[in-house]
């Protein structure tokens, strides 16, 4: 099936900047956020992106990516994959055009036909979200070594909550990623619980806010 004939996205923002996040924090990056999400985390940041957009052709987003530097592409949101099939379309794309590709998904929705290319960070809602009945955890069985697990932690309870997950699931060798929810959790007390119980996980911080703040398109 040629670009043409696919269906096309609907998409809030396409922009170029550094990872805030991730493995690949620091790194330069083109970032495709596409409009529409099922949930309503407490905390959502992006809750520009859950109406709106403009809707482009398959074609038009890859042009739109060419004229950027740099092999990283970050698909996100909202939720990128409730745009269905037409999502799964883009990330195989641009796998095609060469370039390393980040989806950052909810995990709310099945991952399992995601391109085996992609990375996929699968942010797992805790209590503090009001949205941790909606974790698929069938999704962590499509999970590998270089895939990676976020959880955004609202304080001690939400903590608490992610040790236990982890102690009880299998993550298949995907790298665990702490992250504090901005403005809400201390960092320093996410770094010394984490450091006090001894977790193999990363802790991060949301750089790209660190730099410009809380605005859209960075």
């Amino acid at each position: 099936m040629v670009a043409e004939e696919l269906p096309r996205l609907r998409i809030t923002e396409i922009f170029h900047s550094l990872q805030g996040e991730t493995s690949a924090v620091g790194r330069p990056a083109t970032f495709i956020r596409l409009t529409g999400c099922p949930l309503r985390c407490r905390y959502c940041d992006t809750d520009y992106a859950f109406h709106g957009g403009v809707w482009q052709s398959l074609a038009e987003i890859l042009e739109r990516v060419e004229e950027r530097p740099g092999q990283l592409v970050v698909v996100t949101g909202g939720e990128p994959l409730a745009q269905g099939p037409a999502t799964l379309h883009l990330l195989s794309a641009l796998c095609e055009l060469g370039r390393e590709v980040f989806l950052e998904t909810s995990g709310a929705l099945p991952v399992d036909q995601v391109d085996e290319r992609v990375v996929k960070i699968l942010d797992l809602k805790t209590p503090g979200s009001g949205e941790s009945g909606k974790n698929l955890w069938s999704n962590l069985a499509s999970l590998r070594p270089r895939d990676q697990v976020k959880f955004v932690l609202c304080d001690r309870a939400d903590y608490d909550w992610a040790v236990q997950v982890l102690q009880g699931h299998d993550f298949g060798g995907a790298e665990i990623l702490f992250s504090p929810s901005y403005g809400q959790l201390p960092l320093q007390d996410l770094a010394q619980w984490i450091l006090a119980d001894r977790l193999p996980v990363r802790l991060q911080i949301q750089l790209h806010k660190l730099i410009w703040g809380d605005i859209p398109g960075h």
